[in-house]
């Protein structure tokens, strides 16, 4: 039997997604994407808005569709293979769980879970399902991503003790990331990108979240929790990361990551849609490079698909996904506490690999978006879903 049939695909060598949520990231980002991949196309959505499942699959030829509630139906009907999962953070394992219990493909945006038990949750059910999970680490084949983490480990700027990064936004009061408390709020949304940032500079995990401080700006008319927290994580060897994420600052993307020769910077860092810029300093001389705009979104799912159709195990697979999860959770518990937090012992058993991870796809313009769009304030704004 090939493998092909033996993972039930009969779409030829594409795999057939059901794209659960229908939020700003699935329609500005993951969809203009799928096209160009090559081995992936979308056969579903699943949603709890049928109109809005209507208008987007006119503008991508998608005619079915299922509601959250019918979404067990959907994982019987044989003609999905994997699903995309963009639902708000802290609905990850309903539908997580139990797609992959039906040995259905699953890409999980981050964070993975918004708790570490909950996570355990979906680990426990990859583990035992035959289908792959992973977890939507798109920078994981970005090439700037990429090209700093050969740079930290070709030892250019010596042992690299320092972290630092801000990542800031104006989060649109009326978006349900400003409603919804600490389970989509800054830490869990944005903390994310430089904690998994932190974890690649050092190629290692924290020991201790030393310090966690929030504020809240009322004058944002954002929600009752913290909408800029400011961290500090230490890491074995006596490394420190220091971050800053917000809700209520002018947009911010950038880590600086110092060594005892040099430092890298990269200036944007994290979003999607532009350019990514690197600058390395080795002594006193600097060297700058512009990264071609990819398209972050087709490219992991090319990844993905490409593990799905030759029994590949992903690389940002769950643990990836508790890694950071397990630090954002102590985060918030330093936040409550006014304390240090010691974290579990855990150690990583797989890493990022430059030389077969790398994506190019051309960057897509993104489509008018259907009853939803972008979190930052001054635009029009709507939840993940």
């Amino acid at each position: 039997m090939s493998i092909l049939s033996s993972l039930g695909i009969t779409s030829g060598k594409k795999v057939r997604y059901a794209l659960v949520g229908l939020g700003d990231i699935t329609q500005e980002a993951m969809l203009p994407g799928v096209e160009h991949t090559g081995n992936s196309e979308v056969v579903a959505f699943v949603t709890g808005d049928a109109e809005k499942a209507r208008l987007v699959g006119e503008q991508y030829g998608v005619t079915v569709s299922y509601g959250y509630d019918r979404f067990e139906e959907m994982l019987r009907s044989g003609t999905v293979d994997a699903i995309y999962l963009a639902t708000p953070n802290w609905r990850h394992a309903e539908f997580a769980v139990p797609a992959l219990k039906a040995g259905i493909h699953v890409l999980v945006e981050k964070p993975l879970e918004v708790t570490t038990a909950k996570c355990r949750e979906i680990l426990d059910a990859a583990k035992a399902s035959s289908a792959k999970l992973m977890v939507a680490y798109r920078l994981h084949f970005e090439p700037a991503t990429l090209a700093t983490i050969d740079t930290l480990r070709s030892g250019d700027i010596g042992d690299v003790t320092l972290f630092t990064s801000t990542f800031a936004q104006m989060v649109d009061p009326e978006n349900h990331r400003a409603q919804s408390g600490d389970d989509a709020g800054p830490v869990l949304d944005m903390g994310p990108y430089p904690v998994n940032a932190a974890r690649y500079v050092f190629g290692d995990e924290p020991e201790e979240v030393v310090s966690a401080v929030g504020v809240r700006h009322p004058e944002a008319g954002l929600g009752d929790f913290a909408d800029t927290v400011a961290v500090t994580l230490r890491f074995p060897g006596n490394r420190l990361a220091q971050f800053t994420v917000s809700y209520y600052a002018n947009t911010l993307d950038a880590f600086f990551a110092v060594g005892t020769k040099g430092s890298v910077y990269l200036n944007p860092a994290y979003m999607y849609g532009q350019p990514l810029e690197q600058t390395v300093t080795v002594g006193e001389k600097k060297s700058r490079k512009s990264f071609k705009n990819t398209d972050h979104f087709g490219g992991e799912l090319k990844y993905f698909s490409d593990c799905i159709l030759n029994d590949k195990d992903p690389e940002p697979d769950g643990e990836e996904g508790y890694a950071d999860v397990r630090v954002l959770e102590g985060i918030l518990r330093a936040l409550k506490s006014g304390k240090p937090e010691k974290l579990e012992p855990f150690t990583r058993t797989k890493r990022i690999d430059t030389a077969s991870q790398e994506q190019t796809l051309s960057a897509q313009k993104p489509p008018e978006l259907v009853k939803t769009s972008n979190p930052g304030k001054g635009k029009e704004s709507a939840p993940k879903n």
